[in-house]
């Protein structure tokens, strides 16, 4: 077997690779914004490689891969299953592996309390493959921190120059791929395959509140085509009034465009979430459901503070309407898409949010449909977009 250095020409899709004690640890946030912003929240997240894969070319039959992923076991929740790592080849699905092994993070969600207790690297491995020239992605999983430890193969392998179009998206937990099932599986990632685009996936689960420093990366991150999925986190979070919303959205908008002027810019707003429509956040827990050993959110604020300013996903919707009505008289590549249509009403009534805030596997496969439609179809907002990056 071959041991071939993992480098940032085999990885898409991270924006950093951190080198650890124990392996190469990808990032989805550079170090400076890191640094910036010291949340635990927001540090497991951008660690959670979402849309993150190894890609190589080789003509090996067998492919093996050591990592040290990082689970989360929830106090009186039921046990998470393992991530998976989707295999292809050519761009087909082959196999999908996991790896149980590895460190565990213990959460407390009524103290807030953590510990994690060190675990050993596991071993995934691909057999039986043709030897014959081939294209070979490992996506790692959208919802397990990640170190890579040590890539083998039995021929070698060599980096494969990126040719297609560079999307870049930015959205909540449900672009993160929250109740997905497998990392080929999120709304961008199938998106992505739809769209014949390569995907960088800055969805941050819990963690999208218009924050200055993600739209200076996005504004340095070389892109042909942008995305934004905005307001859910803000309304789950109660973190603006409509007051600071509004700007907030422009200065988000203009930091972008300092990097990317002409570059299409799509952006979209909530899609449907009951909880939320006319209630404000916060949004917690529902404890009486924790107690029954499931998972599940409840609004808690008081639509009575509504006129006052306290956001819903319906007032978001439409200051994000109006904002973006106004914005396109000046800027051409600018492009708004009401979340309700990728996610709307009778959606809800045939596919309802398990959790009451976040799709399951197959609604996942409904929104990324309807958004390559809107997107990448006949008149979508990406056709025939060469863009500009970021110089």
């Amino acid at each position: 077997m071959i041991t071939t250095p993992i480098t940032g020409d085999l990885l898409r899709g991270a924006l950093e690779l951190e080198q650890t004690d124990r392996g190469l640890l990808p990032h989805r946030l550079p170090a400076w914004a890191r640094t910036q912003y010291d949340d635990g929240q927001m540090s497991m997240v951008e660690s959670q490689p979402s849309g993150v894969r190894l890609v190589f070319r080789t003509s090996a039959t067998v492919v093996e891969l050591d990592t040290v992923p990082s689970k989360r076991d929830y106090v009186g929740a039921p046990p998470r299953p393992d991530g998976v790592y989707d295999v292809l080849v050519d761009g087909e699905l082959v196999t999908q592996l996991t790896a149980p092994g590895g460190d565990v993070i213990t959460i407390d969600l009524m103290t807030g309390a953590t510990e994690t207790r060190p675990g050993q690297p596991e071993t995934l491995r691909v057999a039986g493959l043709a030897a014959v020239p081939k294209t070979v992605e490992i996506w790692l999983p959208h919802n397990e921190t990640t170190q890579l430890v040590a890539l083998r193969t039995d021929a070698p392998v060599e980096p494969v120059p990126a040719a297609r179009r560079v999307w870049l998206h930015h959205g909540s937990s449900i672009s993160h791929g929250s109740n997905a099932t497998h990392p080929t599986g999120t709304w961008p990632a199938l998106a992505a395959a739809q769209g014949g685009v390569e995907l960088v996936n800055l969805g941050f689960g819990g963690s999208a509140y218009l924050q200055p420093f993600i739209a200076r990366t996005i504004r340095d991150t070389p892109a042909d085509l942008i995305s934004l999925k905005l307001g859910i986190n803000i309304v789950n979070s109660d973190g603006l009034s409509l007051r600071s919303f509004t700007p907030a959205v422009h200065g988000f908008l203009d930091t972008i465009r300092d990097g990317h002027p002409y570059t299409p810019l799509l952006v979209v707003s909530p899609i449907l979430c009951p909880i939320h429509e006319n209630t404000p956040g916060p949004t917690n827990w529902d404890l009486s459901a924790l107690a029954a050993g499931e998972l599940r959110f409840t609004a808690t604020g008081n639509p009575d503070e509504i006129p006052a300013g306290k956001l819903t996903l319906s007032v978001i919707r439409a200051e994000l309407a109006r904002i973006l009505t106004q914005r396109a008289l000046t800027d051409p590549n600018l492009h708004h898409l009401d979340g309700r249509e990728l996610y709307g009403e009778t959606d809800n009534l045939a596919h309802p949010l398990p959790d009451d805030l976040h799709p399951d596997g197959p609604t996942h496969q409904l929104i990324a449909d309807r958004f390559s439609q809107y997107a990448f179809g006949p008149k979508g907002a990406f056709v025939g977009a060469a863009g500009q990056t970021a110089q």
